[in-house]
């Protein structure tokens, strides 16, 4: 079993190299990925944006270590994805990566609270600080009056930012969101866009960020367009 090894002294958090993505649809082939190469840095903003179904969704899957490029390597702190056990995998994303979905993806029988402490509880962090540290951070996203409440009992609104929160707990290099705001409306969409932009100056976690909304494309440091299996800078 290959283990985790200290991260590299670089300011790069996340890589691939030669990334590519291959399906096969019955007898065809489909490129979906042709070669990417990308890199972020410590505290980075970079938006990834293109048409439907080019592959952004596919490639925040492989960064995020939860698929396997066809070929080519991810690097997420330093380690060769390709290189790691399932387990170790599943490590590396614990320590390095948060997180945050189109749809929150909370757990609707647990609390805001517990939500949100569980990413710490299974690096096996004590319940008194996992609990404190969700705490800090669900009253840091203005839900500390909604602790207790089960996602159900939350707006939409609420649930994204207790999801935000959720990415956030365990001080990760780069949170990797898949369209954050698409599911809400407008001030909601405006209000958790302006809160990961908080989070990110205060905590210099590196945001990448798929999106079809221009508006907040233009907010970002970088911008990268996914076109015909090829990430190019905007």
């Amino acid at each position: 079993m290959t283990e985790l090894k200290p991260m590299n002294n670089t300011a790069t958090v996340l890589a691939c190299t030669g990334l590519t993505k291959s399906f096969m649809q019955g007898d065809v082939q489909v490129d979906v990925l042709k070669g990417v190469e990308f890199s972020v840095a410590a505290g980075d903003r970079v938006a990834i944006v293109g048409a439907s179904g080019s592959g952004k969704t596919t490639l925040l899957q492989l960064l995020g270590g939860l698929d396997l490029p066809t070929s080519g390597d991810v690097l997420i702190a330093g380690q060769k994805v390709s290189a790691l056990s399932d387990a170790a995998r599943g490590t590396l994303r614990n320590h390095s990566l948060g997180f945050v979905y189109q749809f929150h993806h909370l757990l609707p029988e647990f609390s805001a609270i517990e939500n949100v402490a569980m990413p710490l509880l299974i690096r096996r962090v004590s319940v008194r600080d996992a609990t404190a540290e969700a705490t800090r951070l669900l009253e840091r996203v203005g839900l500390g009056a909604r602790l207790h409440h089960r996602p159900g009992q939350l707006s939409g609104g609420e649930r994204q930012r207790a999801a935000v929160a959720r990415a956030l707990v365990t001080k990760p290099q780069v949170v990797l969101a898949d369209e954050p705001t698409g599911n809400l409306d407008g001030a909601n969409a405006a209000q958790v866009f302006e809160l990961m932009l908080e989070l990110n100056r205060e905590s210099g976690t590196a945001l990448v960020i798929v999106t079809h909304a221009p508006e907040l494309a233009a907010r970002m440091q970088k911008v990268y367009r996914l076109d015909a299996g090829q990430l190019v800078q905007a």
